[in-house]
C-alpha cells in the first residue's frame, strides 16, 4: 500500500509531529509512504525529516512559497509522481486542497484543530462543497465529530481517533527532573492566545513570591507574531527577564520534560493535545486548565485541572505542583501503536483493493 500525509507546513506541532510519527509506523509495517506539505518545512523540522528519511518515508516538500494556484499545482505533481492508495490530509486546509485535486485517490480528512474551523463562513461554505469527497473524517475528539455535525451535517463515515504518544520515547523515569538545580516550569505550545502564555507568565509572577528560585520557560512555533511579541513584553514588564524564557520551538521534547519540574497548559480550548499526552507519559507532575479535552485525566495522580482563568488559583497550584514528585500513569488506548493501528485499518477501509497483511 502506498500512504501520502499532506499537512500544511512541517513545523514542530501535534499535528504535524503525529503525520511524522505515523509516516514512521507505516513504513515499518511495509507500506510506501510520503508526507508532503502546502508550505516549506520550518527550521526546526529539519531533525524530523532526517528521521523521516532514515526510516525510508519521502519526503516531498517544497522549496518555497506559493500562492493558491501554486501550491495545488504542486501537489498535483507530487500526488501523480507519488501514485498514493490513500492521502491522510492532517486538518483543514491541506484537506481542502487534498479533495479539490482532480484525481480518483481516496481522501481522509484528519481534524486536529483545537477550535472549530467551520465558525469561518468561508471554510463552511466550502466544506459543504468538499465534504462528500472525504471519503473518512477522523476528529481527535468527540467534540470535533460534535462541532463538524452541527456545521455541515451528519457525514457517511466519521470517527473518533484519539492521538497517542510513544511510550518509548516519552517513559516513566522516577529520578527525572532538575536535581540540584532551581527548580523549571515548562509550556510547550505554538504562540497563540488559545494557548494562554501570557495568563502563565501573569501566574508565575505569584508563584515567584513563594518559590523565589523557580524559573519558566516557554516553547513553541511563533505562529502568532503579534501574541508572541505581547508575550516577551510581559515579561520585561513584570522584571522577569532573569527567571522566564521565551523560547522557540524544541524538537527534543522528552529532554525538556525530563529537565523540567513542571508542566502547565492553561489553553483555552484543545482538540486532543500530543503535548499533553507526552506529558503525562513522562511523569511529570501537571497544571492544566478545566477543558473537557483534560477530562479524561482528571483522575490521574500529580495532574491539577483548575480554573487557570483565575490567576491565584492557577498560581497555587503550580506551587503545590512544584513540591510533587513524578507519578506514573497509565495511557492504555492512548499510546502511539493503538493510534497507528487505527490509521492503518482505515487506510486498508478506503482501499480495498489492497490486501491487509
Amino acid at each position: 500500500m502506498r500512504v501520502f500525509h499532506l499537512v500544511l507546513a512541517p513545523r514542530l506541532s501535534g499535528a504535524e509531529v503525529l503525520a511524522k510519527d505515523l509516516a514512521i509506523d507505516q513504513c515499518a509495517e511495509g507500506m510506501v509512504v510520503g508526507v508532503a506539505s502546502l508550505m516549506p518545512p520550518h527550521a526546526e523540522f529539519m531533525p524530523l525529516q532526517d528521521e523521516l528519511r532514515r526510516h525510508g518515508v519521502q519526503c516531498l516538500f517544497p522549496s518555497r512559497q506559493r500562492r493558491v494556484g501554486g501550491k495545488l499545482w504542486n501537489l498535483f505533481l507530487a500526488v501523480r509522481r507519488f501514485r498514493p492508495d490513500v492521502i491522510f490530509a492532517h486538518a483543514t486546509i491541506p484537506s481542502f486542497y487534498a479533495r479539490a485535486l482532480p484525481l480518483r485517490v481516496p481522501v481522509v480528512y484528519v481534524m486536529h484543530s483545537a477550535t472549530n474551523d467551520f465558525e469561518r463562513p468561508l471554510f463552511r461554505r466550502v466544506e459543504h462543497i468538499l465534504s462528500g469527497r472525504a471519503r473518512v473524517v477522523i476528529s481527535v475528539s468527540q467534540q470535533g465529530v460534535t462541532d463538524y455535525v452541527q456545521s455541515i451535517g451528519q457525514h457517511p463515515s466519521i470517527t473518533v481517533v484519539p492521538n497517542g504518544v510513544d511510550l518509548g520515547r516519552f517513559a516513566f523515569t522516577a529520578d527525572a527532573g532538575r536535581s540540584g538545580q532551581a527548580p523549571q516550569v515548562v509550556q510547550i505550545g505554538r504562540y497563540a492566545a488559545v494557548k494562554n502564555q501570557l495568563l502563565t507568565v501573569r501566574a508565575f509572577a505569584e508563584v515567584l513570591k513563594r518559590v523565589q528560585d523557580a524559573r519558566l520557560v516557554l516553547y513553541g512555533v511563533v505562529e502568532d507574531r503579534d501574541y508572541h511579541r505581547r508575550v516577551v513584553d510581559l515579561v520585561r514588564e513584570l522584571g522577569l527577564a532573569d527567571r522566564v524564557v521565551v523560547a522557540g520551538p524544541r524538537s527534543e521534547v522528552a529532554s525538556v520534560l525530563s529537565e523540567s519540574s513542571v508542566f502547565v497548559m492553561p489553553s483555552r480550548s484543545e482538540a486532543h493535545s500530543v503535548a499533553f499526552l507526552e506529558a503525562l507519559a513522562s511523569g511529570i507532575p501537571i497544571v492544566a486548565s478545566k477543558i473537557p479535552s483534560f477530562a479524561f485525566a482528571s483522575g490521574f495522580p500529580c495532574v491539577q485541572l483548575v480554573d487557570t482563568d483565575d490567576m491565584q488559583c492557577y498560581a497555587d497550584a503550580v506551587v503545590v505542583a512544584l513540591g510533587q514528585a513524578r507519578a506514573q500513569r497509565s495511557l492504555a488506548g492512548l499510546t502511539l501503536r493503538d493510534t497507528a493501528a487505527r490509521y492503518r485499518a482505515i487506510a486498508h477501509q478506503v482501499s480495498p483493493a489492497v490486501p491487509a497483511r
